[in-house]
């Protein structure tokens, strides 16, 4: 019997990135005998295809082709998934790598899971308000108190009253103070993490302090091809900030939408809730001079 050379490579094989490409690299490197670890740093496997319905240029079905290589992958005695992982360091020489992930908790037993979802359903977090390092009271200035409860008062026994608590608060100040949204959190018994899904998805609403006038820029295609990017870098330089910044007066906050539905009066611009159509660059210094000189 012949004796294996002495530099023979043996061991495992580490994939970084279990998309479609990363999976069909698994599947054969394990096809060839050799042990594979599947890292990616998503809680699940299959990348951007996963996200797709048709492939370009063919138009085949995205998960026509990915789920064959799911299923095989997940039955593969030889590959063993890592996911919610990325790579910290990586050291030795070719054939003799030493690596280190570094894994994210998954707060489950991964070997029992079945995907049926009762971990979403029932997670503490989600469905209990968490008090800012265990404590049971916001402290709110007094006035603010006062006004964030009439805010909670008039809504509480609505239906949907998350919204319209927000939509109220967010007329008063402007944008949501954090001790704030924590204290409507407990006083509602709404998870401060749905109330943070509603207040980052509105473009309307933002979680940091913006000026007086709101200055949104239309930048649809409308607006656009008429000259709303001049008007853009007009306000940018008249405010001497650029965009979603807020002045240091914290008079204006320059922002962008995509339409405000004046598309017959473009390119055009709206503060507060007054709309400006057909606007050009010379007007933009009167504009902001009339919101300088209102108290």
């Amino acid at each position: 019997m012949n004796e294996e050379p002495q530099n023979k490579k043996i061991g495992a094989a580490l994939v970084v990135g279990a998309g479609i490409g990363g999976m069909q690299t698994a599947l054969d490197l394990a096809e060839s005998g050799i042990k594979v670890y599947l890292a990616d740093s998503k809680p699940s496997i299959g990348g951007v295809m996963a996200q797709l319905d048709k492939t370009f240029p063919t138009n085949d079905c995205a998960m026509c082709t990915i789920a064959p290589r799911l299923v095989a992958i997940g039955r593969h005695k030889d590959i063993e998934l890592i996911t919610l992982s990325t790579l910290k360091n990586i050291h030795g020489d070719p054939g003799n790598f030493r690596v280190t992930l570094h894994k994210k908790a998954r707060y489950i037993d991964e070997t029992a899971c079945t995907g049926c979802g009762s971990c979403v359903a029932n997670c503490p977090v989600r469905l209990k308000p968490q008090p800012l390092n265990g404590e049971s009271i916001i402290q709110l200035a007094p006035e603010v108190k006062e006004r964030v409860d009439q805010i909670i008062g008039e809504h509480r026994h609505r239906r949907g009253p998350l919204m319209l608590v927000l939509q109220s608060l967010n007329a008063a100040y402007n944008y949501f103070p954090e001790d704030v949204l924590r204290y409507v959190a407990l006083e509602m018994r709404i998870p401060l993490t749905q109330i943070l899904r509603v207040a980052t998805f509105y473009n309307a609403f933002s979680l940091k302090p913006r000026g007086k006038h709101l200055v949104n820029v239309c930048m649809g295609t409308t607006c656009y091809v008429r000259g709303s990017e001049r008007l853009m870098d007009k306000f940018s330089d008249a405010l001497e900030i650029k965009l979603d910044e807020t002045t240091r007066d914290m008079q204006f906050t320059l922002k962008s939408v995509r339409c405000i539905g004046c598309c017959g009066l473009a390119p055009a611009v709206m503060v507060g809730e007054q709309v400006f159509g057909k606007l050009t660059a010379r007007e933009v210094p009167g504009i902001i001079q009339k919101y300088r000189t209102v108290t």
